[in-house]
């Protein structure tokens, strides 16, 4: 009987487009969704802040004393693998770069730190994603950006995309296997090509000729790489009619501390031309990070109520060391962040349902993605969630809802 295998992912879309890979590399190996059947757990971790890293090392801690074998893989393998390797806490660290070899790996008898290298072009082929109703595809790995909160790139190394045809052969090969949504991910998702004559939007274009391609949504953009050939897409149907652009802050006094490459002025108008064309919008904001004075803060929030935002993934400053806001001074106190995160997000929730009462003439095109008790979930082309009461089970449809209640949190609707 073959062992069983758990993947515990923490973080980014990149995270769960290599627990799939390594998914799929397991040919010895018996792939289990329930962690408590698994004789081995392989740990996919994140390390962008320090929070993260103490979220894996707990999660380590409480799988060590069930006895279970552990692997660690992902970002925190660079930043803290060495020394849960040296204090005996896994069987085995991998880098990224060398999660092809999984089934090897595992089947290795003595322990081992294999850390690989940052300047890795991933070819590997996804056929399947367990327990996905939509398919996530990386199409690059790293970033050039230096901003001064993140530790991503010296963990993932500098941007570099991955080959086309290899790309364009996954999303048909998923395609075929029923998939009709991909996301697009990576580091720096937008800086596909960069360098070798090549961009996003024509990616896009090419995967939207693929028989069964449906919605292609990019994970997330900088303001910059929505340039002009990208904006050529925007009126095309198969892209998502929701953008993540992450901006990080909206007082330039902020942006410059955090070494962004993005302002204000040039922020506010390229959201008013995609808010104009009916698009959803959202974006990764930063509360708390050192120099966050109140001046700085109440500007922050005027500008905001000017960007038209929908969604958003608001992260309160967590210290990542080895970076250089880890120095910075003043620190800004819990308690104030916490007050300020609800404020922002308060103003974003008003925002969402504002825009879903002004499109709420518009027919929702809904990937249904899980069923429970007559309870359908799933996300529509705003990436709002839907909730469809129904007696089927309808996981993996797509639905079009002409009809459709408006509450406070979601849209609602019987099928």
């Amino acid at each position: 009987m073959k062992q069983k295998v758990y993947f515990k992912t923490f973080g980014c879309r990149t995270n769960l487009f290599d627990s799939q890979v390594m998914m799929s590399a397991l040919s010895d190996y018996e792939v289990t969704e329930d962690e408590t059947q698994a004789d081995i757990v392989v740990v996919n971790s994140c390390t962008v802040t320090n929070g993260a890293d103490v979220s894996v090392r707990g999660y380590i801690n409480q799988i060590e004393k069930q006895g279970k074998k552990l692997f660690l893989t992902g970002c925190g393998a660079h930043t803290k693998g060495e020394s849960l390797f040296n204090t005996g806490k896994v069987q085995g660290v991998f880098g990224p770069s060398e999660k092809m070899k999984i089934n090897t790996l595992l089947s290795q008898e003595s322990r081992f730190y294999e850390i690989g290298d940052l300047n890795y072009i991933d070819d590997a082929i996804v056929d399947e994603f367990v327990g996905k109703s939509r398919a996530f595809i990386k199409i690059q790995e790293g970033c050039n950006f230096r901003c001064s909160y993140c530790i991503i790139p010296f963990v993932r190394g500098d941007a570099r995309s991955m080959d086309e045809a290899k790309i364009l052969e996954q999303v048909s090969r998923l395609a075929s296997n029923g998939f009709g949504e991909f996301v697009l991910t990576g580091t720096n998702v937008g800086s596909y090509g960069q360098g070798e004559g090549r961009n996003i939007a024509e990616l896009m274009k090419k995967m939207s000729l693929i028989r069964g391609v449906r919605r292609i949504r990019v994970g997330s953009l900088e303001p910059i790489q929505i340039n002009e050939s990208f904006r050529e897409i925007l009126d095309e149907p198969w892209l998502e009619r929701h953008l993540h652009i992450a901006i990080q802050h909206s007082s330039d006094a902020m942006l410059r501390i955090m070494n962004r490459r993005n302002r204000f002025a040039n922020d506010v108008e390229l959201f008013g031309i995609l808010n104009a064309k009916g698009f959803a919008l959202g974006t990764d904001f930063i509360v708390g990070h050192p120099g966050e004075s109140d001046t700085i803060w109440e500007e922050a929030m005027k500008n905001v109520r000017e960007l038209h935002l929908t969604h958003i993934h608001p992260f309160t400053y967590s210290k990542r060391d080895g970076t250089p806001s880890a120095t910075m001074k003043p620190e800004v106190n819990g308690t104030v962040s916490a007050k300020r995160m609800s404020e922002l997000t308060g103003i974003i929730e008003t925002n969402n349902r504002a825009f879903r009462d002004k499109m709420s003439s518009v027919p929702l095109e809904v990937l249904v993605e899980s069923s429970e008790a007559g309870r359908n979930v799933g996300y529509d082309q705003f990436y709002n969630k839907v909730i469809i009461k129904s007696s089927e089970d309808l996981s993996g449809d797509w639905i079009t809802l002409d009809t459709y209640e408006v509450d406070d949190e979601c849209n609602m609707a019987k099928f």
